[in-house]
């Protein structure tokens, strides 16, 4: 799970300027996200995670932190989880 939380923390840093980015704090609530940044955080996951996110996979629970966006991949690609 280090691994991926390590891959979104990266990707979501190159949004979130000099904000350091904890594990389980809310990317909603801190305002940084628009439509166009959940399209994009969705494609990364699919690509980089070699998954698909479903319609039902689509709520803001699954997304709003680190942490979550990690047990959604998890859940989506059993391969990633850990031993």
């Amino acid at each position: 799970m280090n691994e991926i939380k390590t891959k979104i923390k990266t990707f979501l840093s190159r949004f979130f300027g000099n904000h350091d980015l904890q594990s389980d704090e809310d990317i909603f609530a801190l305002g940084f996200v628009n439509s166009m940044f959940a399209m994009q955080l969705v494609l990364f996951i699919e690509q980089e995670f070699q998954i698909t996110v479903e319609n039902e996979d689509l709520e803001f629970d699954n997304f709003k932190t680190i942490n979550s966006i990690g047990n959604l991949i998890e859940r989506k690609n059993p391969v990633l989880a850990p031993r």
